[in-house]
């Protein structure tokens, strides 16, 4: 994960944004709407106004179940947070900031085969019915961009050995690595042409 969020660095350099403005290990703490803050990977602060913020998740196995869920919770939550912090004047005088999720999974027999549902009540939606924790995972970002609540994710798929040499699979071309990335630098060059 580490190369990915140096990538992402070295992109936004190459964008023409100083290093000043990003913050990545120290200062990625945001205000809330209903919680004083939230602490997240990526924080981009240009001339005092809030550009970016990244979630960056990992996870490997064995428990898909209970971390899969918590994820979700926490994207859903983090995204709903900003919204409402920004629209209450959080971060004035900001434009609307750009949200990215990025997930990256193992990729492994666990992460990879079908799962059952419980269903006690009500039926669930169609799309997980027997979807493995990857395709909850995809599903989960495409939902995220498709409801508004990021402007963009990217899901990768990366099995242990093929980590170790930086190697990745993307399963869906809307969740592409290369589209998250010109989505931010979409925004981070908006931001920069304002000071023009």
């Amino acid at each position: 994960m580490n190369g990915f969020v140096k990538t992402i660095e070295g992109i936004l350099r190459r964008a023409g944004l100083p290093d000043a403005s990003v913050f990545v290990g120290r200062k990625l703490e945001l205000p809330g709407f209903f919680r004083p803050a939230k602490k997240w990977d990526l924080v981009i602060v240009h001339r005092g106004a809030l550009v970016a913020s990244i979630e960056f998740k990992s996870q490997v196995g064995p428990s898909f179940g209970n971390n899969a869920n918590n994820r979700a919770e926490e994207a859903v939550g983090n995204a709903a947070d900003l919204h409402a912090a920004f629209r209450e004047g959080a971060f004035k005088p900001s434009l609307r900031p750009w949200i990215g999720f990025f997930m990256l999974l193992d990729e492994s027999a666990a992460s990879t085969r079908p799962v059952g549902v419980e269903e006690p009540h009500f039926p669930v939606f169609e799309e997980f019915r027997d979807a493995s924790y990857a395709k909850r995972y995809e599903l989960l970002c495409l939902k995220l961009v498709r409801e508004g609540l990021y402007d963009s994710a990217t899901f990768l798929l990366s099995s242990r050995g093929d980590a170790l040499e930086g190697g990745y699979r993307e399963p869906n071309e809307e969740l592409a690595f290369r589209a998250f990335a010109a989505s931010l630098v979409g925004r981070v060059s908006s931001a920069l042409a304002v000071e023009e």
